[in-house]
């Protein structure tokens, strides 16, 4: 499949990474294995977006070998089971997670002792509400010893988040087409098309549109505050013609392209208008 088509059926889902990686793994197996995904972790974990929990997980669970997995449900389960303090993402607690991992996982039957226990994690040692009396490891819990099985995992360090503006160009041509340029493969919203930021393109307008409303978008490290100059041009300016990163998309083409979920948003809005 042609990345333009992974992304388009991954709009909307967001963390856009993992669709770029999925779709470069997949070549990868084909052109270095033939097809065939490897059955060694390390190996594995060359792959773009698989760690090295993903990869121990997929070589327990597709060939039922011994491996060590450490994913968010296995970390809660560990971090009550052992009374491990701290907050996971910290890299001297994610050491000592991995320890209690190890020490935890059978060589025999390995499929099943990895899914267990995320399925533990999944369904009974949920984050705020573990099913205590139901859980098989209960007898040796050291949270539920100590009555810490709410407290624990620690909980991330709050903090704000930082706030961000763009404002961003919505040109409509004389047929109704939209300008939409792609972002760069990485960074926020990689290889997904969006409007160009008001600035990045000089363009005369035939007449000043009603701006759509701002929308403010939150990412993981950061909110970004979004608004929107509207315009009307005539005829295509040469100086964005198609090419380079840039294209004149019908509001039909558009909503099937892959796009940032606060993009569509407002593409779906003045297309249902047009």
């Amino acid at each position: 499949a042609e990345l333009d088509d992974v992304l388009a059926l991954w709009s909307g889902l967001g963390y856009y990474a993992r669709a770029r990686n999925l779709h470069s793994a997949a070549r990868e197996v084909r052109e270095r294995f033939d097809g065939a995904l490897p059955a060694d972790a390390d190996a594995l974990a060359q792959l773009p977006g698989i760690g090295r929990s993903t990869a121990a997980a997929i070589v327990a669970q597709a060939f039922d070998r011994r491996a060590v997995i450490l994913d968010g449900n296995v970390k809660r389960v560990l971090a009550r089971h052992a009374a491990i303090q701290g907050w996971p993402g910290a890299s001297a607690v994610e050491r000592e997670l991995w320890q209690a991992a190890d020490a935890r996982t059978p060589v025999e039957d390995a499929a099943d002792y990895t899914q267990a226990i995320m399925d533990l994690g999944a369904t009974l040692c949920t984050p705020r509400s573990p099913a205590c009396d139901a859980c098989p490891v209960a007898a040796d819990c050291l949270a539920l010893q100590h009555k810490r099985q709410h407290e624990l995992p620690t909980p991330r360090p709050t903090r704000k988040l930082p706030e961000r503006a763009s404002r961003y160009l919505l040109a409509r041509d004389g047929s109704d087409r939209v300008l939409l340029v792609r972002r760069p493969p990485s960074g926020v919203w990689g290889g997904l098309w969006c409007l160009p930021e008001a600035g990045d393109i000089e363009i005369e307008a035939l007449e000043v549109l009603p701006e759509p409303r701002a929308i403010r978008h939150v990412f993981t490290h950061f909110a970004l505050q979004m608004s929107f100059e509207h315009v009307r041009v005539g005829t295509t300016p040469a100086n964005v013609s198609e090419g380079a990163g840039r294209q004149w998309f019908t509001p039909e083409q558009a909503l099937a392209a892959g796009l940032p979920q606060p993009v569509r948003r407002v593409l779906k809005a003045l297309s249902d208008h047009v």
